[in-house]
């Protein structure tokens, strides 16, 4: 929240103890995000793109989720990120009991 700029290689990983629907708005959010939705075996389940700053909209998992990884917006496409591709974190491997 109130973050100006988030850096294009960069970004915030929320890690839940469990799978479970993940809910999030722009209220505080100064800037665009692209949010990244990870099941608990890393499959990337839905990624929301260009999430508008301030926003009070709900952006949902579409399902229940492990992680959301937020990035700068525009990031999911820079990198061809895609629905079914996989991510390999330790935080995901430690955290997924």
């Amino acid at each position: 929240m109130f973050r100006k700029s988030v850096p294009a290689n960069g970004g915030m990983l929320f890690v839940s103890p469990g799978e479970h629907e993940a809910q999030f708005w722009m209220r505080n959010t100064i800037t665009s995000l692209d949010m990244v939705f990870i099941n608990s075996d890393g499959t990337i389940r839905h990624i929301a793109e260009n999430a508008v700053p301030q926003s009070l909209a709900v952006i949902d998992s579409r399902g229940p989720v492990h992680a959301t990884l937020e990035l700068a917006a525009g990031t999911a496409e820079r990198l061809d990120i895609r629905v079914g591709d996989k991510v390999t974190c330790s935080a995901l491997l430690t955290s997924a009991g």
